[in-house]
């Protein structure tokens, strides 16, 4: 599924706070289960983090929030990025709770 960039508006560009990912709300309710409480990111390394489902992702608000997230993202150059101008990812669900975050390929 594509997902795009998601920052609280103030991120924070040395820890990666503030930063994450948005999912559309049609991929959470195609690729998400209301009653999980976490979700695995597996990055390009095999590095994984948990991320917590808050409430509000399933209201109105579907981003994973994650420091880690964001220091990948500016570790890969895709954070900060300009106004209006989100970045473009592709998370690939790879297992129960589990997805692998990565920079969709260029045809």
């Amino acid at each position: 599924m594509i997902v795009t960039g998601w920052n609280n508006g103030s991120p924070n560009n040395s820890t990666g706070a503030g930063y994450g990912i948005k999912i559309n709300p049609s991929d959470r309710d195609r690729y998400f289960k209301k009653e999980w409480r976490s979700v695995i990111i597996e990055f390009e390394d095999g590095e994984e983090v948990e991320v917590k489902l808050s409430p509000s992702f399933w209201r109105g608000c579907p981003e994973l929030r994650s420091a880690r997230i964001g220091k990948w993202m500016l570790k890969k150059g895709l954070a900060p990025w300009p106004k209006g101008n989100l970045p473009s990812l592709f998370l690939e669900p790879i297992d129960v709770r589990k997805f692998k975050l990565h920079i969709p390929s260029i045809m």
